[in-house]
């Protein structure tokens, strides 16, 4: 079940009669919730830029990556264009597009969730039905993994378990119909993320299928899954669940895949969850991060790390209809205290001053270390 990935080809890295490893069938957990948000209302907090505009990429997810010389990029999937598109972090500086449409080694097909480790760029791509690995600051393809099991792959979380040794959780949204908008049966709902095994090393990178994991009763079901995001310390997955004849929320799952039995508070989104990330102050301290997608203005709510408790919401002046979204807290030339990302309405990035949100909410000083 295991097949190398050489630098600079694709190989299939799954043999065709590859089966998903079998999944306990459990009696899913009571629900339980957090307390509701306190109703202080959204601080307004002010970005440091938003980006001009890049029309016609239909901007979706984010991801940061530094390099040698300290410079970082800010890396967004264009859904329509088939390409990334590369900011500058510090200034919102639209630098260059990276591949077309395709699916050879380097192009795309409907690109969304993206992810760096390392030097490795992860980027999803829905059509392609893969996750497609390049090298950066280059940007040569090194493989790619998932094509013999993903069938409408959005979001992606990695988990390092070892020295070069990943977990890679892919959200599976794939739906039935002429139009596509007919979820599967609950049944299917157990296949709503796949887990591979991936190891990094001097001749490339391997893949193992792990299996695929989603409640398929209860309060734990996955109807539409695409945002996805892990604190392995507190064996924790947030899942965002985004079906809208359902209310939106983040599910709460660990890492072995079983539903934990909560979600965030009950109408904590009045419009749609969609982005979420960790934001780690300390081995066991820091916040979640979580976008509230509306219009005219995008909430950002905000959540203790351990308990999951609301200490917070903020918007920008402009930032609206978020997808993605991507922290970066080490120092940076512009923000010395760190940066949080946003896409703003499909066009464009925008970037707060983690400074900011540490006085605006109150929150732990320590964070800003």
């Amino acid at each position: 079940m295991r097949n190398t990935l050489l630098a600079g080809a694709f190989a299939v890295l799954l043999s065709a009669c590859a089966t998903q490893a079998p999944q306990p069938r459990m009696q899913p957990p009571v629900a339980r919730t957090t307390a509701a948000p306190a109703a202080a209302g959204v601080v307004l907090v002010q970005e440091a830029w938003v980006s001009a505009e890049v029309r016609g990429e239909e901007l979706d997810s984010l991801a940061t990556w530094s390099s040698e010389d300290g410079r970082v990029w800010l890396f967004a999937t264009g859904k329509s264009s088939h390409r990334l598109s590369l900011f500058d972090g510090d200034s919102g500086a639209v630098l260059r597009t990276v591949g077309e449409r395709g699916d050879r080694p380097g192009a795309f097909n409907r690109p969304n969730g993206v992810s760096v480790f390392g030097d490795l760029l992860f980027v999803v791509e829905r059509d392609n039905r893969r996750v497609q690995v390049l090298s950066l600051p280059g940007f040569e393809p090194i493989g790619a993994f998932g094509q013999d099991q993903l069938r409408s792959p959005y979001g992606i979380w990695l988990n390092e378990v070892a020295p070069g040794e990943l977990d890679a959780y892919v959200t599976d949204s794939f739906m039935y119909g002429a139009r596509f908008d007919e979820l599967p049966a609950d049944q299917e709902l157990d296949q709503r993320v796949r887990r591979y095994r991936l190891d990094v090393g001097d001749d490339g990178l391997d893949a193992r299928y792990l299996g695929a994991f989603g409640a398929t009763s209860g309060a734990g079901k996955l109807h539409m899954v695409e945002s996805i995001a892990g604190d392995a310390a507190h064996d924790r997955l947030l899942i965002a669940e985004e079906d809208r004849n359902r209310p939106s929320n983040l599910r709460e799952y660990d890492l072995a895949g079983r539903f934990a039995g909560r979600s965030l508070p009950e109408g904590t989104f009045d419009g749609e969850a969609e982005g979420v990330v960790l934001w780690t102050c300390g081995v066991d301290s820091g916040y979640w991060i979580a976008v509230d997608q509306q219009a005219p203005r995008t909430h950002f709510h905000v959540f203790e790390r351990a308990g999951l408790v609301p200490v917070g919401s903020f918007h920008g002046a402009s930032v609206a209809r978020t997808d993605g979204i991507a922290l970066h807290a080490a120092a940076t030339a512009r923000f010395p205290a760190g940066a949080f990302y946003a896409v703003h309405d499909d066009l464009a990035v925008a970037a707060f001053d983690l400074g900011d949100l540490v006085q605006a909410l109150q929150l732990d000083p320590a964070c800003l270390h």
